[in-house]
């Protein structure tokens, strides 16, 4: 019997587990896929309050991030680092505006702030942002939030967990919810790669399936026989293009608060590759391997010729990628770009605790909301105090390596304090690709849960996102280490199918 067990193995599941091991729960965590398969991979890579929450007035829950902001910078150094932001204007009054925003966003950090705003000039712009367009330039803003690379993150959470007690398993499936005198007593799962089924009981069970918790909510609804089913989740896909560093230039971020749709772009330097997006438009659907838009893409590149000197065209793009996000859906509102990005916890008459909505950088919090509401409906006896707030995750060096910087191509630096433990595995000085030794490759599959070739060329190495031409060459060699280590083949065949998808820029 286990105290909690939640289902959904991204960002808001991994904290849950985190927590509750903690606070001394036995917690079982199930995910279908692999661990940050879905939306907690595909995030634009920020640690951040959100400006553009700021601009609709949402103060409460930009202070809320920027402070859990620090918090996640500090839980793993390795793999969240501050980074500079420069707002370029073209405009006299732009600088003035998205100066004061700014500095407000400073005063809501308080002393979690990672640095001041200030107001640039061209010369300095440039040194910052050399690839920013010259013609018409007023100077620009300059102001920090954070990055992170967001899947490698999930993973060191897992892993943390793990450590604390808890047992997670990706590739198990919730196929339904036990129930006892019409309250929910556990769950039915399957191993979807043995095909083997187990029946988990749980005094509690949390559905934190993110974009898909209306799912495990309809069948809960069904076992209540209530009012019609209401979907908690508006979804809206976010959509990125990875290009060459060349095009941006520097180690610092370019922000446009407002594009000609109002919405807000970025161009990121992020692990020797740049990084476009994001694109913020509604879905009916909800794909497990979503694809562009023409007219997202179209969008993108046409934002970004607007501001940099030299404008990517579909050719120059190496990888794109889609993100669906959980926003929570309230009345009639239909519009993605105006619903909350705040997160949501509700627990139905027979017991199921959902959570969903919110954002990365508040996954900690999140955690603690949901255990608190649990606490709050007699599903758990009074719990200890959280402490995760004070949380190192494994891997985490004691300081932040300067020449470990989230700009620069991934290598051997990425591990942080596990570097030893990687290069003491066979194959440390051979390459399948730059930045991903045959030890790498071995590392993924004995400490981090990696299973199949996606698993490792996507959300370990992350190559797959950087340049998925290079991820479909390397496959074979990746699959053959995997067979090598577990005896059971890696799934190249579909990894070559995602990276089809990967590559394909409408």
């Amino acid at each position: 019997m286990y105290d909690v067990a939640v289902v959904g193995g991204g960002s808001t599941g991994l904290g849950i587990a985190l927590d509750a091991a903690m606070r001394g729960l036995k917690v079982v965590l199930i995910e279908s896929h692999d661990f940050a398969k879905g939306t907690s991979s595909r995030s634009t890579k920020l640690v951040h309050g959100g400006v553009r929450y700021l601009g609709q007035g949402n103060v409460s829950l930009v202070r809320e991030a920027l402070h859990e902001r620090r918090t996640l910078l500090q839980s793993a150094p390795h793999i969240a680092q501050p980074l500079d932001f420069v707002v370029p204007v073209y405009r006299w009054w732009e600088k003035p505006f998205y100066g004061m925003g700014l500095k407000l966003y400073d005063q809501l950090a308080g002393d979690a702030g990672l640095g001041k705003t200030e107001l640039l000039g061209n010369a300095a712009t440039l040194a910052l942002i050399p690839g920013a367009r010259t013609q018409g330039l007023r100077g620009a803003v300059r102001y920090w939030d954070g990055q992170f690379n967001d899947a490698r993150l999930a993973i060191a959470i897992a892993r943390t967990a793990a450590q604390h007690g808890a047992l997670l398993v990706n590739y198990c499936r919730a196929d339904a919810l036990l129930y006892e005198s019409g309250r929910i007593a556990g769950l039915e799962c399957t191993d979807t790669r043995s095909g083997t089924a187990y029946r988990i009981r749980s005094k509690c069970v949390v559905n934190a399936t993110g974009v898909w918790v209306d799912a495990l909510r309809e069948k809960d609804a069904e076992q209540e026989s209530a009012a019609p089913f209401k979907p908690l989740v508006a979804p809206s896909q976010g959509v990125h293009l990875v290009v060459d560093r060349s095009f941006l230039q520097g180690d610092t971020a370019l922000m446009v608060p407002k594009t000609s749709d109002g919405r807000v772009l970025f161009a990121v330097p992020w692990l020797g590759k740049v990084i476009l997006g994001t694109t913020d438009t509604p879905r009916q659907d909800l794909p497990r391997e979503p694809q562009a838009f023409q007219q997202e893409v179209d969008f993108i590149l046409g934002e970004a010729a607007n501001y940099l000197r030299r404008a990517p065209s579909r050719s120059d793009v190496r990888s794109v990628w889609v993100g669906l996000r959980p926003l929570v859906k309230h009345q009639d509102e239909q519009d993605t770009k105006t619903l909350s990005r705040e997160h949501t916890v509700a627990v139905s008459r027979s017991g199921l605790v959902t959570v969903t909505g919110g954002k990365w950088t508040t996954y900690r919090v999140m955690a603690e909301d949901v255990l608190s509401a649990c606490e709050q409906a007699n599903l758990l006896k009074k719990l200890p105090a959280c402490t995760t707030t004070q949380v190192r995750m494994v891997g985490a060096a004691q300081a932040r390596d300067p020449a470990a910087s989230l700009c620069l191509p991934p290598g051997l630096h990425s591990y942080g304090a596990e570097q030893a433990l990687v290069q003491a595995l066979p194959g440390a000085d051979r390459w399948i690709s730059p930045g991903l030794s045959e030890a790498m490759v071995r590392f993924a599959v004995r400490y981090e849960y990696a299973l199949t070739v996606e698993d490792v060329l996507a959300r370990r190495s992350r190559l797959l996102f950087l340049d998925a031409q290079e991820a479909a060459r390397v496959a074979e060699p990746v699959a053959a280490l995997i067979e090598q280590e577990l005896g059971q083949d890696g799934g190249q065949a579909d990894f070559l199918e995602v990276c089809a998808h990967f590559s394909h820029v409408p």
